[in-house]
């Protein structure tokens, strides 16, 4: 089917939600499993004791769960503290939290202890930015500001102004209960909200017992479970997790061509977000790129650049290592799908 498409269903008993361009599935989103809390959660924690040489502390969660706070100046054991789960936590591990804390809807976001009210780069009507910032301006807590993200051009003043308003007044509520025990105090948003919240406008949104039967999602999820991705001219690629780092081998397939090992690495760098993206993959990513000459180097890296450039999930380009390889490090937004 041409144009965009969002399909809400379930895969393996959880919430999903595929987002579909001409056909091909550019994004997915699913719930992760088990008890873990999702990120942008937010609780009242108790500081405990510092990591030494972790650069950290743990706090206590609810249920006797530990959280890893990156912080330790200005905190007592015993404290009580506001918490934001930041990233998906790796199996075994603590879960990562900030004291940082941000209310993000379709429209706007609030940012409590970072002051101001600004307007999304993206909008870029001069006189709508400054339309749209003086009809918020009033709504900020003290102490807080407020950043219109780019959906906000083309919705309506109303719309803008309603939704700043739910976000500023959620935030005033859920930082006036800083004192107390550990609880929950903000669950963080599911697959179906997520979507709405930071997807584009789709063309069709698909829903209901057929959605993903109709647009052949559950098939378009099962191969993305699998390590191997086919790329132009014959080429492939494998994508595969390991508990330290996420692995990406290029081969040439059957083209033995002087410039096959350019044509194969650029495929692959041009699909390699959305590949991470629907495989809910982040952390380290190494990749193993097919032979090719040295002075190729800057191509391959403008094309890294302009690929994750478009991509929604922060990543940073590494470099090159002393083996050839490059390294990307990229945020952990989501639970790998392979873990469900």
């Amino acid at each position: 089917m041409k144009g965009s498409v969002v399909a809400l269903g379930a895969w393996r008993g959880r919430a999903a939600v595929a987002r579909l361009v001409d056909g091909r599935l550019e994004d997915l989103l699913v719930d992760p499993g088990g008890d873990a809390p999702l990120p942008g959660a937010i609780f009242r924690a108790v500081a405990d004791r510092p990591m030494k040489g972790q650069g950290g502390v743990t706090v206590k969660l609810p249920g006797g769960a530990r959280g890893f706070l990156r912080q330790t100046r200005g905190l007592r054991p015993g404290q009580a503290l506001l918490v934001q789960v930041s990233t998906h936590a790796e199996p075994g591990k603590a879960v990562p939290v900030s004291t940082r804390l941000i209310f993000k809807s379709r429209f706007a976001i609030v940012t409590p202890g970072a002051p101001g009210v600004n307007v999304s780069r993206r909008v870029r009507d001069a006189a709508l930015r400054d339309r749209l910032a003086g009809a918020v301006a009033g709504l900020v807590p003290e102490g807080a500001g407020l950043i219109l993200r780019s959906a906000a051009a083309e919705a309506g003043e109303d719309a803008v102004i309603a939704d700043a308003a739910a976000m500023c007044e959620l935030a005033r509520d859920v930082t006036a209960e800083a004192a107390g025990g550990p609880e929950l105090l903000l669950d963080g948003p599911d697959a179906h909200l997520l979507a709405w919240r930071d997807w584009p406008e789709p063309e069709l949104v698909a829903e209901g017992a057929g959605a993903f039967a109709e647009h052949e999602v559950e098939e378009r999820i099962e191969a993305m479970l699998r390590p191997r991705v086919d790329l132009s001219g014959g080429a492939y690629a494998f994508v595969e997790p390991t508990r330290a780092l996420v692995a990406v081998d290029v081969n040439t397939g059957g083209d033995t061509s002087p410039a096959a090992g350019l044509k194969a690495n650029l495929a692959l760098v041009r699909d390699l977000p959305r590949q991470l993206r629907c495989r809910g993959l982040g952390g380290q990513v190494t990749v193993d790129f097919a032979p090719f000459a040295k002075r190729e180097r800057r191509q391959l890296e403008t094309a890294l650049g302009a690929a994750f450039r478009a991509d929604p999930i922060e990543t940073a380009l590494a470099g090159w290592t002393p083996l050839g390889h490059f390294e990307l490090q990229r945020k952990r937004e989501r639970a790998p799908l392979a873990e469900g």
